[in-house]
């Protein structure tokens, strides 16, 4: 059996800035078993480590149908993230994955997608997005709210112009604030005051959520109140991750280990928890 704790090297093939403080990083790994081999689903992460600086959880942000190559979406926040930021194409990282439970893919074959991510939380949904693309006749009417700090903060605005010609697709935006002199023809305002115009509604919908906890709390109340049942809104709930695999203890929230039983989660199971998540 492989350690799970063993990471391999991966080479950093390309680096885009998506915003001030963000960058996606395209990652292949060197050796070609390992990158023949790789796989992974929407919602899942990989631990992404620098000798000597450490290691740190990230989802896998790139479309699940391509192969040999993988992306995270990475915002400078610490000393982990910052010595990535550092590093250039043709630089190594080491990683070991893919670990967690994915977006529920299967189960929302059939029916209609509501996505709402606020900020960074947009990155692990990405991969849904591309794979809805890939396999459009499978899903219903897709719906993504997304909401950011300002429009310059917004993740993938180069691909938003694709992602609208999706069919049966729709993109809804908003900011907390629009700088002056930047230009803004979306909502202001958080993002549940885009929940007054969305199309989607409970009946054979399956939502996914992710963004900050706040963020999330007041979603998932919205949601409730107009009929979604607790069972059919999905959370990605990646926070205090440590090792990726249930065994440091970090993560754990009364029975649960983020890692290993998420990270995503229905509202259904995290509401009971004793640390109260949402």
């Amino acid at each position: 059996m492989a350690n799970p704790y063993v990471p391999h090297p991966a080479v950093i093939k390309e680096i885009k800035t998506e915003t001030r403080d963000t960058k996606t990083f395209r990652l292949e790994f060197l050796d070609e078993n390992v990158k023949k081999a790789y796989q992974f689903k929407p919602g899942q992460f990989n631990m992404v480590g620098v000798f000597g600086v450490g290691e740190a959880p990230f989802s896998i942000t790139s479309n699940p149908d391509e192969k040999g190559y993988f992306e995270h979406t990475i915002r400078a926040v610490g000393n982990v993230t910052n010595t990535i930021h550092k590093l250039k194409e043709g630089d190594i990282l080491w990683v070991r994955g893919p670990y967690g439970r994915p977006w529920p893919i299967e189960e929302a074959k059939g029916k209609n997608i509501l996505i709402v991510a606020g900020g960074l939380g947009l990155a692990p949904l990405r991969p849904v997005i591309y794979y809805i693309a890939n396999h459009r006749d499978e899903f219903g009417h897709v719906e993504v709210l997304y909401g950011a700090r300002t429009p310059l903060d917004m993740l993938y605005r180069s691909e938003m112009d694709e992602w609208r010609k999706i069919k049966d697709f729709t993109l809804r935006l908003t900011v907390d604030m629009v700088p002056e002199g930047v230009e803004w023809e979306h909502r202001v305002g958080v993002v549940t005051v885009l929940f007054e115009e969305m199309d989607s509604r409970p009946e054979n919908t399956v939502v996914m959520v992710c963004g900050p906890e706040i963020m999330m709390h007041f979603v998932v109340k919205g949601l409730v109140e107009r009929g979604f049942a607790k069972n059919q809104i999905y959370l990605s709930m990646e926070r205090r991750m440590h090792c990726g695999i249930g065994k440091c203890g970090h993560c754990q929230i009364g029975s649960k280990f983020v890692c290993r039983d998420g990270p995503v989660f229905t509202f259904e199971e995290v509401e009971p928890l004793p640390d109260k998540i949402v």
